[in-house]
């Protein structure tokens, strides 16, 4: 009566493992020897957990590719009869000589691990091997199709929002090439509401590639994004013709930004605006209403800050000797208008012109005592009125 067929151990055996590596270097582009060596490692590794006894040094996995097979050996020393006292890491001479009379003490003698035992090793620690070379190989496919968008602008879709912190859970790309984005709810515009399912267009600020995968840093509220979708909109900031030279934005409520044009027949504003207003009014619909000032570049900084302070009037603009600081007199009536609400287009202004920016009225008479013009002002204490020259200007590219 035959004897019941062994079962083969669950995995892939060593032949499987060398096609799988061949189709992995084939179509993956992952070498072939650098998997087979992460295969050996993971296989010792494997046997050391079981055999904690065994020497790690004493572990010898080696392949032979001519034959498709691996095989696996437990490195002994023949040692005396009265030295034999690990029988893990050392063989008696007299085991040694029964192997082959030619041992002596001293040698390494190299002994098979059961064929049972290595191939359950073998083919499921192999298979997990390359299981994790396809994931690594497919994260790094997808962080080298990310990584070229950053700076960009995707369009991501709701997959779910986060009712502790607000944090938005975006699916972005398509197929296998997508990639899961956390829009943080910093980087989201304040009032404006996510819901699952919804289409919305992000800047791509950072790509990394970590443990988990590709992480894709994304933002609704970088100056950038307003920059991006105006090169979306117009073919001339598209081709160079005109430039977009600084942006100020505080997302949700109000963006200024500062175009310039490389030919004198285009009128940098007019491009961005589009004819009717199209153009813009595009923008400002994907932004959910956020209001757009779109400013003419002058190196003339005098010309460029009064630019700046649209929609007032400015009569005059003074400009400090020293330091990057200017005082703007405006008609009496438009002083609330040049400052803006909270500060907000005074503010915006000087970010936008990189320039401190001092407000005054035409009606102003300096005092006697007057501090000297382009010093530094102390904030006002809280509750009181706003400081008349702006803050410190944000940095913004260009």
């Amino acid at each position: 009566m035959r004897g019941k067929k062994q079962r083969e151990p669950a995995g892939m055996n060593p032949g499987e493992i060398f096609t799988a590596l061949d189709l992995l270097e084939q179509e993956r582009g992952i070498p072939k020897e650098a998997m087979l060596e992460k295969v050996l490692k993971a296989i010792a590794s494997a046997y050391k957990k079981d055999h904690r006894d065994v020497e790690e040094e004493n572990i010898i996995v080696e392949a032979d590719e001519e034959h498709r097979q691996l095989r696996m050996f437990i490195r002994k020393t023949v040692v005396d009869e009265e030295d034999y006292v690990d029988p893990f890491n050392e063989m008696s001479l007299e085991e040694a000589k029964a192997i082959s009379a030619r041992y002596e003490i001293g040698d390494m003698v190299n002994v098979p691990v059961d064929k049972m035992e290595f191939g359950r090793i073998a083919a499921g620690n192999g298979k997990q091997v390359i299981i994790q070379g396809l994931r690594e190989a497919e994260r790094e496919k997808i962080y080298g199709e990310f990584n070229s968008k950053e700076k960009e602008i995707l369009t991501g879709v709701v997959t779910r929002v986060d009712p502790r912190n607000g944090a938005a859970s975006l699916r972005i790309g398509t197929g296998a090439e997508s990639t899961e984005a956390l829009l943080l709810a910093g980087e989201q515009v304040p009032g404006e509401p996510l819901e699952e399912g919804m289409h919305i267009k992000v800047y791509v600020v950072n790509v990394r590639l970590s443990t988990r995968g590709p992480q894709v840093l994304i933002s609704r509220t970088h100056p950038d994004l307003v920059r991006r979708l105006f090169e979306l909109e117009v073919p001339e900031i598209f081709d160079g013709s005109v430039e977009v030279k600084s942006i100020a934005r505080e997302a949700g409520s109000r963006t200024k930004m500062a175009v310039w044009s490389r030919e004198e027949n285009v009128d940098p504003i007019g491009a961005c605006v589009g004819p009717r207003g199209q153009r813009v009014a595009a923008i400002v619909e994907e932004l959910r209403g956020e209001k757009i000032d779109i400013i003419k570049y002058s190196e003339d900084p005098a010309e460029f800050i009064a630019a700046a302070l649209a929609p007032a009037d400015v009569v005059e603009v003074l400009m400090a000797e020293e330091g990057k600081a200017c005082r703007c007199v405006v008609p009496d009536d438009q002083l609330s208008l040049a400052i803006g609400k909270e500060g907000q287009n005074a503010r915006l202004a000087a970010r936008l012109t990189g320039y401190k920016i001092d407000i005054k009225p035409q009606s102003y008479q300096p005092g006697e005592d007057e501090e000297p013009f382009g010093a530094e002002r102390p904030a006002a204490p809280e509750g009181g009125e706003a400081p008349e020259a702006s803050e410190t200007p944000e940095a913004s590219e260009e």
